[in-house]
């Protein structure tokens, strides 16, 4: 194709905050991805950036802000476990959300795959190993390959929208 012919990306017409405004109107689940720390400390940390992308092979995806103090961490884990919270599970949602705490201080878990922390009480749990990473923007997109998963159909999902927690 002529280059010549190509015309020019038009011009931005909205804010971050605008998009984030926009964004807010898709509701999402809430999950919790935890790993296993290059000091061997359980880190983990509140996500709605969660998708399926693959049943053969079984593949999902999850996104992490560059500028993130795990970002290291969960580059080095060699798996990461994906906690699908129930509605009842908001101030895990919350906890895990809060920065500068020790997120695991009093929290009853038990090491799952590759050492990643597994939560108890979710309405659904993958255990998952690095399958590659892709730059995204400012976030880096963590594909992984779920080695084991089980759900309980019996607790409704926490969702997030609308820049809050809400109940279905």
């Amino acid at each position: 194709m002529d280059a010549s012919l190509i015309s020019p990306p038009p011009p931005v017409t909205f804010t971050t905050k605008d998009l984030r405004a926009a964004l807010g109107q898709f509701a999402t689940g809430v999950a919790i991805v935890t790993a296993r720390g290059e000091d061997g400390h359980p880190i983990g940390l509140t996500i709605n950036s969660f998708a399926s992308v693959s049943l053969d092979p079984p593949l999902v995806l999850w996104s992490l802000d560059n500028r993130s103090g795990n970002l290291a961490a969960f580059n080095a884990a060699s798996h990461h476990a994906i906690h699908i919270l129930g509605t009842a599970q908001r101030p895990l949602a919350e906890l895990f959300a809060t920065r500068g705490v020790d997120r695991f201080a009093d929290l009853a878990w038990q090491p799952g795959l590759g050492g990643a922390p597994l939560l108890a009480g979710c309405a659904a749990v993958f255990e998952c190993r690095q399958h590659t990473r892709h730059p995204g923007g400012d976030h880096l997109l963590y594909l992984l390959e779920v080695l084991h998963c089980h759900s309980r159909k019996d607790l409704p999902p926490l969702i997030f929208h609308g820049g809050r927690f809400v109940a279905p």
